[in-house]
């Protein structure tokens, strides 16, 4: 496993690129009963494996709050090395619903096989959507559910993960890894997470080939994905 690379400055240029949309209709927020009624797993998990037809990319979520604290993750992923452990190097700040969502969307199999159907090089990645349309899917919590955006969490460099949304609070299943600092995204979409490993991996499917829609040409698909603490 190799150790998290060191994170890219911020680009100070506000290049206006499209912002990544889920583009189907929003529908109510989730209610807290709805949320409620979701099972609770015990302990958050700490990240999420994407193994896709690529090669593996290992995410890091902002799913415990650890003020002026650094959180060591230790990974059970099946990429992991005897031992090998990452550090984030900023604090992690509080996505708890987000992350929630996240992993277990991943855990309950909705991201087994699922495209990445949007991908704009020097820009993000998109995926999440079941139909690989860009007009579905759904969170956990019977609908789509309020944005938490931290302000110590930003589109700062490449490999933050981010919901998709079609405006405020209309978040689902979509999510997109930034492929370069996305300033005026900020304030707009949920920041929850971070490549730490498989930065080559986002590369590589970054450069692929498109067509219309920003579509991959040949289908970049995750294969599997789980969480782990």
């Amino acid at each position: 496993m190799k150790k998290l690379k060191q994170m890219l400055k911020s680009d100070k240029s506000e290049k206006r690129t499209p912002a990544p949309t889920s583009q189907q209709q929003p529908s109510a927020p989730a209610s807290s009963s709805q949320a409620s009624q979701q099972p609770s797993s015990g302990e958050p998990a700490k990240g999420v494996l994407l193994t896709t037809n690529y090669g593996d990319i290992t995410i890091a979520l902002y799913a415990d709050q650890t003020p002026k604290a650094r959180h060591t993750l230790s990974l059970s992923a099946s990429r992991q090395s005897a031992g090998t452990k990452i550090t984030p190097l900023t604090p992690f700040s509080l996505s708890i619903q987000t992350c929630k969502n996240f992993a277990t969307l991943a855990d309950t199999h909705k991201y087994d096989n699922v495209i990445f159907h949007r991908i704009i090089p020097g820009f993000m990645l998109q995926g999440g959507d079941p139909t690989g349309t860009g007009t579905g899917g759904s969170s956990i919590y019977g609908g789509k559910f309020e944005d938490e955006i931290v302000p110590s969490l930003i589109h700062d460099k490449k490999g933050v993960l981010s919901m998709a949304n079609s405006g405020p609070g209309t978040n689902g299943s979509q999510f997109f890894v930034t492929l370069a600092p996305t300033p005026h995204l900020n304030g707009k979409h949920t920041v929850f997470g971070q490549v730490v490993d498989g930065m080559d991996v986002v590369d590589q499917i970054g450069a692929v080939k498109t067509g219309s829609g920003d579509r991959p040409v040949k289908d970049v698909i995750i294969l599997k994905a789980q969480s782990f603490s």
